[in-house]
């Protein structure tokens, strides 16, 4: 590879720019995510006993959880300028008003419906809602509260280690400090495998940001081929990154795969970068962090409906094609407000922008579909446990 392309390929070098394709994609994940626990309320709750069904659906629940790993990588592609633009004080308030609001306000709503239903009395306790709202759930035995939330203990981590290796090797070089920092990277990659994604988005992110790509041709007719690699890999196994699991062949395969078919899909004239234009799919990739951890409320509370009402009947196909719409229309309508009024206002009072907001002139063109997405686009058109 080279960066001949690079001309060819303007969008390629700016790592400013706003970018399709990644966006598109971090959508995608949270639907695969979504759409493989509501696919598991059939497989684990109507229908467990329908071991044909349950078999025939396994690779579609693997691939879809495999969507959590997916945003591993994302966030090691979208961090590094971050961390590089900000110094440590910007960027830790940009990360805890992206991320911590709406990760509060969905802790506290489990903390309340637990502490009603008494469905897990376990975590009824100030220890683990302690742990939870600190991030320490991987140093004690508890475990995080809200449905989905585990991953963003690991994304937590992510954004501090990352910060201090580069604070303590790049902007202000200190060799003892960043020899710690980098020898603590390495040993909570180590204890922690699934940190692998994040660290090859990072090489992927480095890589873009130098120019280096196949010529385009060559480059499309790669990323095809590493996308239907990286779903066949991604679908063969269901895996929590744990030590034990990584002798199993499949799981370097479904890391390595999700690095190649990345590298490829990232550029802005990449195959993905067309398809992430459409409206829907810039949507959903606005509010995926809202529907991620606002669609296992949803997707229960319409299972339990159907449960009550005995509206999965005998045969699987017409309760799957009754139980899927309305479970995506009410995720979508909750996941809709819950973004406006939870998630982003804080970021937006606080920095005075949007949080998908182009940063520079070159982008203006581009404001237009991201602008007006959250408030029109509705109205126009776990390792440790599953939900």
């Amino acid at each position: 590879m080279s960066r001949s392309a690079q001309s060819s390929d303007p969008a390629s070098s700016g790592s400013r720019e706003f970018n399709y394709a990644v966006h598109g994609l971090r959508g995608l994940a949270a639907m695969m995510v979504f759409l493989a626990h509501t696919l598991n309320g059939l497989r684990e709750h109507a229908y467990a006993d329908r071991t044909g069904f349950v078999n025939a659906s396994e690779p579609f629940w693997n691939f879809g959880t495999y969507g959590v790993y997916f945003f591993f990588t994302i966030s090691g592609f979208v961090i590094l300028p971050s961390v590089m633009r900000y110094d440590l004080k910007e960027f830790a308030s940009r990360r805890f008003f992206r991320i911590y609001p709406l990760f509060f306000f969905m802790t506290i709503v489990f903390v309340v419906l637990n502490a009603i239903t008494m469905e897990m009395p376990e975590n009824n306790n100030l220890l683990a809602i302690f742990a939870a709202l600190t991030f320490m759930d991987l140093f004690t035995p508890t475990v995080q509260l809200a449905p989905n939330a585990w991953s963003l203990t690991f994304e937590a981590f992510f954004y501090l280690l990352t910060a201090m290796v580069i604070l303590f090797t790049i902007k202000r070089p200190n060799s003892f400090v960043g020899a710690v920092a980098i020898v603590a990277a390495l040993a909570f990659a180590v204890i922690y495998p699934a940190t692998l994604y994040f660290l090859f988005g990072l090489l992927v992110r480095t890589a873009y940001d130098r120019g280096f790509c196949l010529p385009l041709r060559s480059s499309r007719m790669m990323e095809a081929a590493a996308f239907v690699l990286l779903v066949f890999i991604a679908s063969q196994g269901h895996f929590a990154y744990v030590h034990e699991e990584m002798r199993n062949p499949i799981a370097w395969a479904t890391i390595l795969s999700t690095a190649l078919y990345f590298f490829f899909a990232v550029r802005s004239s990449s195959l993905t970068s067309h398809i992430m234009t459409m409206r829907p799919l810039l949507y959903i990739g606005t509010v995926s962090y809202s529907l991620y951890l606002v669609h296992p409320y949803t997707y229960l509370a319409t299972r339990l409906v159907f449960q009550k009402l005995g509206l999965f009947t005998d045969n699987i196909l017409v309760s799957g094609l009754l139980f899927f719409p309305p479970v995506i229309v009410l995720t979508i309508v909750a996941t809709h407000f819950i973004h406006v009024w939870v998630e982003t206002w804080p970021y937006n009072a606080v920095f005075k922008r949007r949080v998908f907001a182009p940063e520079n002139r070159d982008d203006a063109a581009q404001k237009v579909p991201f602008e007006g997405v959250a408030q029109s686009t509705v109205l126009t058109s776990t390792p440790k446990a599953s939900v």
